[in-house]
């Protein structure tokens, strides 16, 4: 536990110093501002915009971003403006651009801002006019590692594969394979399919650099599964397809090459969306043609693709066409023309510092000038000597890139362990104090509870005393209770029987008014008897002890009632409550209850079937009395004695009753009794006097 809460108090110290201010209310004006320069965005980002248009609202937004107050404003618009500079190829307005970002995100400590600053230089020296591998190579790191930092999985693995593409430029192919294998196990569980695609894309290109042709195939197999899976164009169906024909090409298998590369050029509109890839793959199938012998549609294939990257300046096209070219003029004999293209080839190849094309074109030139081929050959050694030292410096600069990014990871694990380590000290010294605190806070209560307890025994020994003189008053007041009932059925009650038998005979007379005289006092004398018994029966102890067992009274009752006019009945209750737990006086009341329940569906309803059910919830106990007779309208009438003394027995109760009945539906009497109301310690404590209670 201890541990626990020493992680969670590192991860709210490190969380509240990273927080950035909360930004300030916009005012009308800012918002203005800001929504003008979207317009300048939009007008600079329109194609139809001229270059001059475009430059004047870049640096109106390069003017304003200085103004704004905003931190987070601020490094969206730089962030867009460096984006923007290095999607025009303006490399001075994006260098400068890209460093206010940097700056600026360290300044504010924008992570996320400072990793697009590192990834978009990256890009940079990436690109095909640069070429500076290493320095895209760090910048790409740099920006990963961030991404990496911040839990920012996605980013954090498409900068990978963009790292592993560079390895591939310089023929770092093993190490390309290992970063790119990163990359999928952070892809994978997050299904990432386009993603995923890329990076398999790339990894087939790195199998194919080491010559490992069917690790490529599978590779570009896997590439073409994720692709199906998203909503990625038609260029990128053509690319891996040709890819894979390039495989099949240097493989030998130029049957496969050719079918591969056609099916590239198949898809729709690719040379109006992506000509340089069109010319390339037009090119592909010439060549291809010229190793299966067909050379008919050779050349025509290599000039138009020669036609189309000429008028897209496409000159790394242009370098490997021009040197297509001349293999396959210096394979029908035309070796004048064939050494034309070779020097050009090689001309462009040094244009773009593409060493390799450079270094093939000199091969080709020594081999259609034979007169010439030892200086070629010279300056290709040279050429071979310096790209390969070149290419390995570059891949120790990876080597030592990723050495001091894993000691800077290792550096600052071991400060976050040694920040954890003081702040778990610090933590355990607070919980130190606490404890002693609590310590001796409960010793001083332990101490108080001792006292109370103490008083609390003397106290309960008083009470007990007390209880002792209670409890022998209550005998006496029991047993003066019995012998007044027995007074009261034995004698008074007989005494009644005895007029009653004496009237029911002189009632043999013929006078009328006498017989009505007699019938008025035989119906008075019956009420008193009956009022008499149930006094006697309220008074005498045993009728409490009938209730024992609460709910085999209930059935007995049912029973006796129901079967001898075979009225069905049906009992349910909550078994899990310990009805002969309740008080004596909510026996009787509920007993009696539904004892004039039950007489009023015989004598008025004239039911066939009731239901009587005793259900409890957290705080009431719900009786339930229904029938199945006919019924009555319960807003006419008046209410009669039974409804009367229903009342009156729920309410010494303290609780409430519900009549739902209409002619023909029956009639439903529900009972709502308070447990607090009726539960044996709840009574006992207010029957105690006050004197007993505060005691």
């Amino acid at each position: 536990m201890t541990r626990s809460l020493v992680v969670l108090l590192f991860f709210l110290l490190l969380t509240s110093s990273c927080k950035k201010s909360i930004d300030p209310t916009l005012d009308a004006n800012y918002l203005v501002l800001l929504d003008s320069m979207n317009q300048w965005i939009s007008i600079a980002e329109n194609p139809t915009s001229s270059k001059e248009l475009s430059e004047l609202q870049l640096s109106k937004i390069s003017e304003v971003i200085d103004t704004l107050s905003v931190n987070s404003i601020k490094a969206r618009y730089l962030s867009e403006l460096s984006l923007f500079y290095f999607k025009r190829q303006d490399a001075i307005n994006f260098l400068r651009a890209n460093n206010e970002l940097e700056v600026f995100a360290i300044k504010s400590s924008d992570s996320i801002k400072l990793a697009e600053a590192y990834w978009d230089r990256g890009a940079y020296f990436n690109s095909s006019s640069v070429r500076e591998r290493d320095s895209a190579y760090y910048y790409f790191s740099k920006g990963q590692k961030i991404y990496e930092l911040l839990r920012e999985d996605v980013q954090s693995a498409r900068l990978l594969r963009s790292m592993g593409s560079v390895q591939t430029s310089v023929h770092d192919d093993t190490g390309a394979l290992v970063t790119l294998t990163k990359a999928l196990e952070i892809l994978k569980p997050l299904k990432e399919n386009k993603y995923l695609y890329q990076v398999y894309n790339v990894m087939g290109n790195a199998a194919h650099g080491l010559e490992e042709y069917d690790e490529a195939f599978k590779y570009y197999d896997m590439a073409s599964q994720y692709l199906l899976r998203t909503e990625l164009g038609s260029t990128s169906y053509a690319g891996l397809a040709n890819n894979m024909g390039i495989v099949s090409y240097e493989k030998g298998d130029f049957i496969k090459a050719k079918m591969e590369y056609e099916k590239a050029i198949s898809y729709d509109s690719l040379y109006l969306l992506k000509p340089e890839l069109y010319a390339k793959i037009k090119a592909h199938i010439g060549m291809t043609n010229l190793k299966l012998g067909e050379t008919t549609s050779v050349e025509n294939n290599l000039l138009r693709a020669l036609h189309i990257q000429d008028s897209i300046g496409d000159l790394e096209g242009l370098s490997l066409n021009f040197y297509n070219l001349s293999l396959y003029n210096q394979e029908i004999g035309n070796n004048a023309d064939a050494y034309i293209y070779a020097r050009s080839s090689r001309d462009v190849a040094k244009e773009i510092d593409n060493n390799l094309r450079y270094m093939e074109s000199l091969k080709l030139m020594s081999e259609l000038d034979p007169d010439n081929a030892g200086s070629y050959n010279k300056e290709y050694i040279q050429v071979s000597d310096s790209l390969q030292l070149e290419e390995r410096k570059i891949r120790n600069k990876f080597e030592r890139i990723r050495f001091e990014t894993e000691e800077t990871a290792a550096e600052n694990e071991a400060l976050a362990k040694q920040r954890l380590l003081w702040i778990g000290i610090a933590v355990g010294i607070f919980l130190f104090a606490i404890a002693l605190w609590i310590i001796v806070m409960q010793r001083a209560k332990n101490q108080r509870l001792k006292f109370q307890q103490q008083q609390q025994e003397a106290n309960q020994e008083i009470f007990n005393l007390m209880l002792a003189q209670k409890q022998k008053l209550q005998e006496g007041k029991h047993t003066e209770q019995k012998r007044i009932s027995e007074e009261l059925h034995d004698g008074v009650l007989g005494e009644m029987n005895g007029v009653r038998m004496i009237l029911l005979g002189l009632n043999k007379k013929g006078d009328e008014a006498a017989i009505a005289l007699r019938g008025q006092a035989i119906e008075k004398l019956k009420e008193v008897q009956e009022e008499i018994r149930t006094i006697s029966h309220e008074l005498n102890d045993a009728s409490y002890q009938k209730f024992n067992n609460f709910m085999n009274s209930i059935q007995e009752l049912l029973k006796n009632v129901c079967e001898p006019v075979t009225m069905k009945y049906h009992l349910s209750f909550n078994e899990d409550m310990d009805w002969d737990n309740l008080e004596g006086i909510t026996k009787i009341n509920l007993y009696r209850i539904v004892q004039e329940s039950l007489q009023n569906s015989l004598k008025h309803a004239k039911a066939n079937s009731i239901y009587i059910s005793f259900e409890t919830n957290a705080d009431h106990m719900i009786v339930s009395i229904q029938d199945d007779g006919v019924g009555f309208n319960t807003g006419k009438g008046k209410k009669g004695i039974g409804h009367r003394n229903i009342k009156s027995r729920i309410e010494k109760l303290k609780g409430r009753w519900y009549l739902r009945s209409a002619p023909g539906i029956g009639t439903t009497v529900v009972l709502e009794i308070p447990l607090e109301h009726i539960s044996l310690d709840e009574k006992k404590e207010i029957s105690l006097t006050k004197e007993l209670q505060e005691v």
